[in-house]
């Protein structure tokens, strides 16, 4: 199992997230341990889609970057970095306000690959918003 890299904390990537896609979506670190990252963006109407409802893509694009700060986190040793080599995701529900949150946790941390699962929730009511699973090569 990988152990968390502790230079690699919400902070860090708060602030080397800036000038990305990430960072333009108002992606906010809040916690990052061993297996867990915790982030969060508040919804606003430039994030919808046409339909009036918060794009799929927003969502995606949160908990994509949950998981792959989660691998960049926990790189096992000699690793160059990773790529994402297949991802899911099953939306149940939206948001047109407030913040949604995601929880990515490790399933598993291995030297040649991690696999990673997240849970997008609106902040205020609970509601699951979406299901999401990413699986990263090790580079």
């Amino acid at each position: 199992m990988s152990i968390l890299r502790p230079e690699y904390d919400a902070g860090h990537f708060n602030a080397s997230l800036q000038g990305f896609l990430p960072a333009l979506l108002g992606i906010r670190f809040l916690e990052v341990a061993q297996g867990l990252v915790r982030a969060e963006l508040t919804v606003r109407s430039d994030l919808f889609a046409p339909n009036g409802f918060l794009h799929a893509g927003t969502v995606v694009t949160l908990a994509d970057t949950a998981c792959g700060c989660g691998c960049i986190a926990h790189l096992p040793q000699g690793a160059k970095g990773f790529t994402t080599i297949e991802l899911k995701s099953n939306h149940l529900g939206t948001a047109r306000d407030g913040v949604i949150e995601v929880l990515a946790t490790a399933a598993h941390m291995g030297r040649s690959t991690q696999v990673w699962d997240a849970t997008v929730r609106h902040q205020g009511s609970g509601k699951t918003i979406a299901l999401f699973r990413c699986t990263q090569m090790i580079l």
